[in-house]
């Protein structure tokens, strides 16, 4: 496994990510057991970067990586840890909570649940619009100078808002999503982030599967999977946007690889400060994705890709409604 590291001041990771969301049912039900072994999986083959958040599943993936993780050497892998976002019984979220006290708060419970003593890199999941960045990062600041935390982390903010953070503490990474058919960082956010010497980890590089190769025509989420709710997956968008997964079929055909190890290919070769995040819930499906650092693009290779999928192509915003009001950039 290759590896990268995460900005100037940042930690060096594998070139592969894993993201462990899918595992605690946000797109459905997840086999245990098949996530566990993921995991170790994962593991296995080199990758090193760990990624999740407290409010999966309201603590679930905590305690199932917690699991997964148990006998491992803690020096063999990095955990990745999003905060703040609040939840009720139900799908619903509340908000973000970014005030100092519930900083340490939520990292008491995280380093409890994951049975570890200390988060590698943590990071707010989304700006509490009501909390100066200022103070949410100077709390991670205390946290780091007491050990329970090495790196500071972003996700989901814009360029004004990284250079605010990055003031008070240099940023390690910003989390957010980057793909084909997501590529609103490439305006604003990734300038100022290679300005100032901030990595990328990119989530989402396969949609939520969407431009995965998989996902076809009339397909119905699962009771509980959230791309039932997702615009890009509505009837009305759906067909268009798997058009273009067939376009970029075609280019993977050419190029020997599928059109998930393409599109992944494709994020990691906008930069060597960028990782691509993996939310892979299989083994089947990590083993797909891992050879995706080894697919070598051309310059021929990105125009093809960038030909089936042009900027601005896919159709339907990333987010329901509600939850694109949260996002420091758009689609």
């Amino acid at each position: 496994m290759q590896t990268r590291t995460l900005g100037s001041t940042g930690p060096a990771v594998s070139a592969l990510g894993l993201g462990a969301m899918g595992m605690s049912g946000v797109y459905g039900t997840a086999d245990r057991a098949e996530s566990i072994a993921t995991v170790h999986a994962a593991l296995e083959a080199g990758v090193t970067l760990i990624d999740t958040g407290d409010f999966y599943a309201m603590g679930h993936n905590e305690l199932l990586l917690a699991e997964a993780l148990r006998g491992r050497d803690r020096d063999d892998y990095l955990l990745s840890v999003k905060f703040g976002m609040l939840r009720a019984p139900g799908p619903g979220f509340g908000g973000a909570d970014g005030r100092p006290e519930a900083v340490k708060n939520f990292l008491a419970y995280s380093l409890t649940r994951l049975g570890t003593d200390h988060i590698d890199i943590y990071r707010p999941a989304r700006l509490d619009p009501a909390v100066p960045i200022e103070e949410t990062v100077g709390a991670i600041k205390e946290m780091i100078d007491a050990g329970y935390v090495r790196h500071v982390g972003l996700s989901e903010v814009d360029a004004a808002t990284i250079r605010r953070a990055h003031a008070v503490h240099p940023i390690a990474d910003l989390q957010i999503e980057y793909s084909l058919i997501s590529r609103a960082v490439e305006a604003d956010v990734l300038p100022t982030l290679r300005e100032l010497g901030i990595g990328l980890t990119a989530y989402g590089v396969l949609s939520r599967g969407l431009i995965s190769g998989h996902w076809t025509a009339g397909h119905e989420a699962d009771p509980g999977d959230s791309r039932g709710h997702t615009p890009r997956f509505s009837r009305e968008n759906v067909e268009h946007n798997l058009a273009l997964v067939e376009a970029l079929r075609r280019v993977a055909e050419a190029k020997g690889c599928t059109v998930a190890q393409l599109a992944i290919a494709w994020v990691a070769a906008q930069g060597g400060d960028i990782v691509p995040l993996v939310g892979a819930r299989t083994r089947e499906r990590l083993a797909e994705a891992l050879p995706a650092t080894e697919v070598d693009l051309t310059a021929d290779d990105l125009a093809a890709i960038e030909k089936a999928v042009p900027p601005g192509a896919a159709r339907g915003d990333r987010y329901p409604p509600a939850l694109m009001s949260s996002l420091g950039v758009g689609n």
